[in-house]
């Protein structure tokens, strides 16, 4: 009786992650600021385009998101 090649199971995304984080050409894990939901009134017009930019995640929480990311998004 001939036998299946072992092949290794696909990882699975995590969709959450998928939706926060995304990763650059160069491998760098990039997000979006908070705070853009609510009372949008009382915040100053500079802040309010700083929280619009999107930056760098910090090295230590930067393993994590692409361990939830096997296929880099």
């Amino acid at each position: 009786m001939a036998r299946k090649p072992r092949t290794k199971i696909k990882l699975k995304t995590h969709r959450g992650a998928a939706k926060r984080f995304k990763l650059t050409s160069t491998g760098k894990v990039m997000r979006m600021h908070s705070g853009k939901r609510h009372l949008l009134g009382s915040k100053k017009p500079k802040r309010m385009r700083r929280l619009g930019k999107s930056v760098v995640v910090s090295p230590n929480d930067a393993a994590k998101v692409r361990r939830q990311l096997p296929y880099g998004l």
